[in-house]
């Protein structure tokens, strides 16, 4: 159910000690407050966590039949499918979807967050479990609907649909290793900022200290593009410890370190085994297939935005939903070769 107790205009009124007039001046047209005035309303308005909500009517039943989605990048293939699914369940619902994107940075979500809320996004879809604590303060403060997607976790207070990244790059190496595999090298995203690179890589460490006879030469961080990703292999390959595997984080860079392999004269997987994660549609193209872990876009998508639409419901009891964790098989194609 949307939350009823955001603070309003008469809440941050009375906290200054000012006209409620002066505060929405102080929002429509603050050149026209004089400073010290506005100064102590725009802290205040920090204070509280205050949301303008405009439109009349939306206003006057607290619903737009918007949803908001802040996404960490419109660059990354890997979250088009959810998405679209996201969107397809909400229109059957005849809801509108507002995107926004992080870039990866917390505290340009906190920004599109409150500018979604701003909008009078009913409720907000957000990517992974992992936020600073104003950020999260402020969902709770504000009883913001949301639902985390591309994580899951258990005894959290944010209901997740989505899957353990640890546990998938956990799977993902040790079918690596299961093919033989004994030295190992890294290519992932950079995990300031994304919680599902910095799991996967966990992931990939507890696989090989299951395994004494299994090392890890390098583990390279880099952004999500092919360039970063081939320059990431030749930071690997210099330095001479002859990994027979690279496993990747993302598909994006399994491709991109692919695409580099062929510039240097290597041959996957005969000469090097290169694995991905997300299986987007570019893993089924690429010449030869890119073994990968394949993360449930759709159903993802799909099922996130029915308990959303479930959470803006006012008839409908929220402790009657919960998490939905799912599952991510391993694609087996042709870039992972038996030593």
């Amino acid at each position: 159910m949307r939350g009823t107790n955001r603070p309003g205009l008469k809440d941050v009124a009375a906290l200054v000690g000012v006209s409620t007039a002066s505060i929405s001046r102080c929002i429509n047209n603050p050149q026209k407050v004089a400073e010290p005035t506005r100064l102590r309303i725009q802290k205040a308005i920090e204070l509280l966590g205050y949301v303008p909500h405009f439109g009349g009517r939306a206003l006057a039943i607290n619903r737009t039949n918007t949803i908001g989605a802040i996404i960490p990048s419109m660059e990354n293939a890997v979250f088009a499918g959810g998405l679209q699914a996201f969107q397809e369940a909400l229109r059957h619902a005849k809801v509108t979807l507002l995107v926004g994107s992080s870039n990866y940075n917390a505290t340009q979500e906190y920004d599109q967050i409150r500018s979604l809320l701003s909008q009078g996004a009913d409720g907000l879809l957000l990517i992974g479990k992992d936020r600073p604590k104003n950020t999260q303060d402020f969902l709770e403060r504000n009883s913001v609907p949301h639902v985390l997607a591309w994580c899951f976790a258990e005894h959290m207070s944010s209901l997740t649909v989505g899957f353990d990244n640890r546990k998938s790059g956990q799977k993902i190496t040790k079918h690596v290793i299961e093919h033989g595999h004994q030295k190992l090298a890294v290519i992932a995203g950079l995990r300031e900022g994304n919680d599902r690179s910095h799991e996967r890589i966990l992931g990939i460490e507890d696989a090989v200290k299951a395994n004494p006879a299994v090392e890890i030469v390098a583990i390279e961080e880099c952004k999500y593009s092919f360039n970063e990703a081939g320059t990431a292999l030749d930071r690997i390959l210099a330095l001479g410890k002859s990994p027979t595997a690279i496993i990747c984080s993302s598909d994006v860079l399994a491709v991109g370190a692919m695409l580099r392999t062929k510039d240097l004269g290597l041959r996957v997987p005969d000469d090097l085994s290169i694995t991905g994660f997300d299986d987007i549609n570019l893993a089924r193209v690429i010449t030869p297939g890119l073994t990968t872990v394949r993360v449930p876009q759709q159903e993802m998508g799909r099922k996130a935005a029915l308990i959303l639409l479930d959470l803006i419901n006012p008839n409908r009891s929220n402790a009657e939903l919960q998490s939905i964790e799912l599952t991510t098989p391993i694609i087996t194609r042709g870039t992972l070769a038996y030593l």
